[in-house]
């Protein structure tokens, strides 16, 4: 697989080459990037999924909810609905996309809506619930919107400098677009990162004055569960586990239940995969189906005995507070 990726690089050239003079038409202003009076935090990547943005958005929500109205405006992937969608309790991931759903179920404090129009969503948002803030997941690319700032995240190990655009790579836009970026963030870091290794990421990254670059690794739960109940991770020991994903890079939820001295079975599936009712039959048959958050809101209601391990960030050092500035700075 990875050397006929590797043959295809002619094809990364012509999509590189489009992709700089879609961004040189918006950086020369040919093209309009639209600016709201309600303030806007993009969060995003250059590559195509495996970042960690949907334990991002959560994090900032866990920081702003007490203190502001939040709305939280997303594409929602292969959702089967079109146009602007606002979630509702009846809403699946049909309906509104299985991260969407997850954010929703999470926090219903915040408004989540859908809209591959990103423009049209700031609008309707504005006029059905005038947020203080927008979120903006996954929009980096979406350049028809000026954020008021930009995160932009990029996984240890799978640096965007590191990378070559599709379909030879994974990324998607330009390695310069990251100049657009407030804060850089390096997600699923080692626990312990040496600060020589920070050093170097830094000098690779090259970040502008302006930039700041910091670190953050993965936090699994303890416990894996479902709407009905929860598990010790330790329980799992003894019961004969089928790990499904559906999402852009397992390695690290497959690396921490190894870790935990977990035997399993893993079935893999693309990003943000729907199962099909054979593939549903045959996740019964399983004694204990372990998937991931996102996996679980497409799954929920049709396989028994099905848990999700619950994943969020951490930062390393004083990232926290470096974020938290920025977000403090929104709107003022």
């Amino acid at each position: 697989m990875q050397l006929l990726r590797k043959l295809t690089w002619p094809l990364s050239l012509l999509y590189g080459a489009i992709v700089y003079g879609r961004n040189l038409l918006y950086d020369k202003g040919y093209f309009k990037s639209n600016t709201f009076l309600t303030p806007t935090l993009c969060i995003g990547n250059l590559s195509v999924g495996g970042t960690g943005k949907t334990p991002m958005v959560e994090w900032v929500l866990n920081q702003l909810l007490n203190k502001k109205k939040v709305a939280v405006l997303s594409r929602g992937y292969k959702r089967k609905s079109k146009g602007f969608v606002l979630a509702q309790p009846s809403s699946s991931a049909e309906d509104i996309g299985d991260e969407p759903l997850q954010i929703y179920n999470k926090f219903p404090k915040a408004t989540v809506a859908v809209d591959a129009n990103r423009t049209n969503g700031i609008e309707k948002l504005e006029d059905i619930c005038k947020p203080d803030l927008i979120l903006l997941d996954d929009a980096y690319q979406h350049r028809r919107v000026q954020p008021t700032a930009s995160v932009l995240l990029t996984s240890f190990g799978d640096l965007y400098t590191d990378d070559m655009y599709l379909p030879a790579g994974n990324l998607r836009d330009s390695k310069k677009a990251a100049n657009r970026a407030d804060l850089i963030i390096i997600t699923k870091c080692p626990p312990l990162l040496d600060k020589s290794i920070k050093t170097s990421i830094r000098e690779k990254l090259s970040p502008q004055n302006k930039q700041r670059v910091i670190f953050c690794k993965f936090l699994y739960s303890s416990e894996v569960k479902n709407e009905q109940k929860e598990l010790k991770i330790e329980s799992l020991l003894t019961k004969k586990v089928t790990v499904v994903t559906g999402i852009a890079n397992p390695n690290p939820l497959l690396g921490y239940l190894a870790s935990q001295n977990i035997s399993f079975t893993h079935w893999p599936y693309p990003d943000h995969h729907f199962y099909s009712e054979k593939e549903i039959t045959l996740f019964n048959m399983q004694e204990l189906v372990l998937t991931t958050e996102k996996d679980f809101m497409r799954l929920k209601g049709k396989v028994k005995n099905l848990y999700y391990l619950e994943v969020q960030h951490q930062f390393l050092g004083d990232g926290a507070t470096h974020f938290r500035r920025l977000l403090e700075n929104l709107g003022n």
